[in-house]
C-alpha cells in the first residue's frame, strides 16, 4: 500500500463510496491511476469492484446505468451525462482468438483481477482509504520509465495481441523504454498482430505516431511495423516521422513516404482509416519530394494543383519554412490561384464564342495557368482578349 494521495473527481468518489456503503470494495484502476501518478491529465476514470454487475446496477438505482459489457462484468454509470465504467473483479479464461477471453470468472479479490492486466504501469489501483495498491512494481517502473508486462509476456501477448501495439504506443507516448524480456517477446510474437482487427491497429498506431518517443520505437521495432504494412520493413522512416509535426495525417505521410502512393491508399483503407485521411496521406506521399520553390509563381502553381490546405500540410511535413509566408502573401493580396478566383467563368466563355462542352474546361484551365504564371493579369478584359487571340 502506498500513502500517495490522488485527487479523484467528485463523481468517482461518489461511485466508490456508494459501493463501499453497500459492503463492496471499489478502486479506481489502470490508466487513470498511472496518469495521476505521472501528473498528466486523466480523460477516463475506470473503476473495479467486488460487486457483481447486478449488484452494481442495484447500488445505483435512480441513476441511468447501461449494461455495456455484462459478459465481462462491465456496467456503465452515467453521472451528469458523463459515463463511468465499473467492472467486477475477474479472472480471464482461454483466449482462442488472441483478442478476447472465451469466458471470464468473477472473483472478489483485487489481486486476482490485477494479475490479468497487461503492463505493470497499468496494474495500479487506488482508493482514498487504502492509497495506491501496487502488486507488480508499477509505480517504480513509472519512475524508471519502463514498460514491462505483468507476469509472462508471451502469455500476455498470446492472450491479446493488441497488447503488442499498446506496448509500443505507451513507449512512444510516455517516452519510456520497453523492458528487455517484454521487448524480446514483442518481436517473437509480432505475427499475432495478424489476428487483430484493423480498426484496433489503426487507433493504437495513430497514438503511437504522435508520441514524443516515436523515433526510437520505429527504429527498434521496425519488424513489428512491417507486420502492419510490409513495405515498412525496408525503409528507415524514424527520423522523418520524428521531424514531422505531431499530427496523425502528417506523421502517417512521413511513415509511408517510401511506399507507392497507390499502395498507401490501399493500406490505409484496409486499416479502416476514413476516406479523407487516406486520400490526404496518399497525396502527401505522392508529392513528398516534389520541387516546390520558395517563389510566388511556384507557390501559386502548387496552390492551383493541390489546394491551400494540402500545400500547408506539405510545407509543414517537409519543413519548407519559406512556403507559408508566400502562401499568406498570396492569400492576403487576393491573388488568383484557382478557377474560383478567375475573373471569368464558363458562362463568359460561352458568350465569347467558346464551344460548349470540354472546350470550356480546357480554356478555363489554360487561362488559369497563364494567370498563375504571371503571363496574364487576372482581369476580365485581358482574359477575354486572350480568347479572341487564341480564336
Amino acid at each position: 500500500m502506498n500513502p500517495v494521495t490522488i485527487d479523484l473527481p467528485e463523481q468517482v468518489l461518489y461511485i466508490l463510496s456508494t459501493l463501499e456503503e453497500r459492503g463492496f470494495e471499489a478502486y479506481a484502476v489502470g490508466g487513470c491511476v498511472r496518469d495521476s501518478l505521472l501528473g498528466t491529465p486523466v480523460t477516463d476514470w475506470d473503476i473495479c469492484t467486488a460487486a457483481l454487475p447486478e449488484q452494481t446496477i442495484a447500488a445505483f438505482e435512480g441513476h441511468k446505468t447501461l449494461p455495456t459489457g455484462l459478459k465481462y462484468g462491465t456496467v456503465t454509470i452515467l453521472l451528469d451525462g458523463v459515463p463511468y465504467e465499473v467492472t467486477t473483479y475477474r479472472t480471464d479464461g482461454k483466449y482462442s482468438d488472441n483478442r478476447h477471453p472465451d469466458k471470464v470468472k468473477f472473483v472478489n479479490v483485487l489481486k486476482r483481477d490485477i494479475a490479468r492486466r497487461d503492463f505493470t504501469v497499468n496494474a495500479l489501483a487506488y482508493n482514498p482509504k487504502t492509497g495506491v495498491v501496487d502488486y507488480y512494481g508499477g509505480a517504480a517502473d513509472l519512475t524508471a520509465g519502463i514498460i514491462k508486462s505483468v507476469g509472462n509476456p508471451d502469455k500476455r501477448f498470446g492472450e491479446d495481441a493488441l497488447r503488442i501495439m499498446r506496448a509500443l504506443r505507451f513507449a512512444a507516448t510516455l517516452g519510456f523504454s520497453i523492458e528487455e524480456r517484454t521487448s524480446v517477446s514483442i518481436l517473437h510474437n509480432k505475427h499475432l498482430l495478424r489476428n487483430v482487427p484493423p480498426g484496433r491497429i489503426n487507433r493504437e498506431l495513430g497514438k503511437l505516431l504522435v508520441g514524443r518517443g516515436v523515433g526510437g520505437v520505429l527504429r527498434d521495432y521496425a519488424p513489428v511495423m512491417a507486420e502492419i504494412i510490409p513495405e515498412l520493413g525496408t525503409a528507415d522512416t524514424a527520423a522523418a516521422v520524428s521531424a514531422a509535426p505531431p499530427e496523425v495525417t502528417l506523421r502517417l505521410a512521413a511513415l509511408l513516404r517510401g511506399v507507392e502512393p497507390t499502395l498507401v491508399l490501399g493500406h490505409l483503407t484496409r486499416l479502416k482509416y476514413d476516406k479523407a485521411t487516406a486520400e490526404a496521406v496518399s497525396e502527401l506521399v505522392r508529392h513528398y519530394d516534389a520541387p516546390i520553390e520558395p517563389t510566388q509563381v511556384s507557390v501559386r502553381r502548387w496552390l492551383s494543383l493541390i489546394g491551400l490546405g494540402r500545400l500547408r500540410q506539405l510545407a509543414a511535413l517537409r519543413g519548407l519554412d519559406g512556403i507559408p509566408p508566400l502562401v499568406n502573401e498570396i492569400i492576403g493580396r487576393g491573388l488568383c490561384y484557382s478557377l474560383k478566383g478567375l475573373a471569368v467563368n464558363g458562362a463568359d466563355l460561352l458568350a465569347a464564342g467558346v464551344p460548349s462542352g470540354v472546350e470550356v474546361g480546357k480554356t478555363l484551365a489554360r487561362l488559369l495557368e497563364l494567370v498563375v504564371d504571371g503571363a496574364l493579369p487576372n482581369e476580365r478584359e485581358a482574359l477575354l482578349g486572350q480568347i479572341e487571340k487564341s480564336g
